[in-house]
């Protein structure tokens, strides 16, 4: 009995022993960091690796340093000209002070993701539509930067908030498909024109070349030909110089004036 009643104690011993010892022990991940209290007073972070807990005494909170990925729920919001319209968002951040984490905000996650939500609807409500669609680059950095002032004295650093999704009304859609339409045939309107000028400008010192030698224009009308002849055509057009014909029309003029002044004096 009395053996009996030794390893029962022994037992018991290695119990509370094993006890003491998973209480006293702790082993923190490369990522991790344990923030220790003693007796309710912040004593400061240790890790990664073992660390030793006076039992009973110490108490830990284990804090993550890797980037955590949120969601930012989609919010309503009316841009500066009165636009409504949903918008959502992803921000990114990571605690660089474990013990500011643990010690200035009750659940560092949650808080950032309200600083997030507020100022995402403030910072957005103050730009105009145009803006909004165009500048993403600026307004993820300002929100990135205002997230992360509000942040900083938790202990968390914001790497970046990048704005994914701008949901606005069907009939604000169905106006900017026309307003995209209308600008595309501006545009196709100025460059015909701006063809038409640089084409009209050509023409121009091409005559004033051909002016300069007249028989650039009996060239013209022999590479003409040789253009027509490629094709099958049943119909040929023959230009003819005016240069060829000039003569007869003068001859013909003055036979024609003679005979209006013989008429005359008869």
């Amino acid at each position: 009995m009395n053996i009996i009643a030794n390893l029962q104690m022994y037992l018991g011993i290695l119990i509370i022993v094993i006890i003491i010892l998973s209480q006293a022990i702790k082993i923190l991940r490369e990522y991790e960091r344990g923030v220790i209290f003693r007796l309710g007073r912040l004593v400061g972070a240790k890790g990664p690796g073992i660390i030793f807990l006076i039992p009973i005494v110490d108490k830990m909170v284990r804090v993550s340093l890797r980037i955590i990925t949120m969601d930012v729920p989609v919010q309503e919001i009316i841009t500066k000209d009165t636009v409504p319209a949903k918008v959502n968002a992803v921000i990114f951040f990571r605690v660089v002070n474990p013990e500011n984490a643990v010690v200035e905000v009750e659940n560092f996650v949650s808080a950032t993701s309200q600083i997030a939500q507020t100022t995402l609807r403030s910072v957005l409500g103050q730009m105009e539509l145009d803006e909004l669609l165009s500048q993403r680059e600026k307004i993820n950095q300002t929100l990135q930067k205002i997230v992360d002032e509000h942040t900083g004295p938790w202990g968390i650093k914001v790497t970046a908030v990048e704005t994914k999704e701008i949901e606005l009304p069907e009939g604000m859609k169905r106006a900017m498909a026309k307003q995209a339409e209308a600008e595309r045939e501006r545009r196709a309107k100025i460059i015909h024109a701006e063809g038409e000028y640089q084409a009209s400008e050509k023409l121009v010192k091409a005559a004033e070349k051909i002016q300069e030698q007249p028989t650039a224009l009996q060239l013209r009308y022999l590479q003409t030909l040789t253009e027509i002849s490629v094709d099958k055509n049943s119909t040929i057009l023959f230009p003819l110089p005016i240069d060829l014909i000039k003569p007869f029309l003068e001859n013909f003029s003055s036979k024609e004036s003679k005979k209006k002044i013989n008429k005359g004096h008869s």
